[in-house]
């Protein structure tokens, strides 16, 4: 595999994943948008807050938002497709181990959550297996 095709593959998992993480962040906020509103209001500090004086249901809501949205793994995806995409353009090589973690994530996530984009994270992850495999290595001497 030539280093165009594997920067290409490797352009297309970062997109997968950057559209994935941004998606999901933005839908959260739209979704929730009083809760997120909500801590503008009192402080960002409040997300998640101590404070006990809010009912049960209020404060269950408000940290749901919070791990659905800036709390979940959206914001670390979105910044994982963006290093792919800079290692890509400068032809350094992914580890297949990236690929194949991000795979089995978003495997054991979208077979968990039925009907979701988990299994888009699940291509992203073989584009990027499929990418380092085709890196080569050179032949290694064996033991003396």
């Amino acid at each position: 595999m030539n280093a165009r095709t594997r920067k290409r593959l490797l352009r297309w998992a970062s997109g997968i994943m950057v559209v994935l993480g941004a998606g999901h962040l933005s839908l959260a906020v739209v979704i929730a948008w009083e809760d997120v509103a909500g801590w503008a209001g009192r402080g960002l500090w409040a997300a998640v807050p101590l404070d006990f004086s809010l009912t049960a249901v209020a404060s269950l809501r408000n940290a749901v938002t919070f791990w659905a949205g800036p709390g979940s793994f959206a914001v670390p995806l979105a910044l994982l497709g963006c290093l792919v995409w800079r290692l890509a353009g400068r032809g350094v090589a992914v580890p297949a181990g990236i690929g194949w973690g991000l795979a089995a994530w978003c495997g054991v996530g979208g077979v968990l959550l039925v009907p979701s984009p988990y299994f888009a994270g699940t291509v992203a992850g073989l584009l990027v297996v499929v990418a380092a495999r085709g890196q080569g290595h050179p032949e290694r001497p064996g033991p003396a």
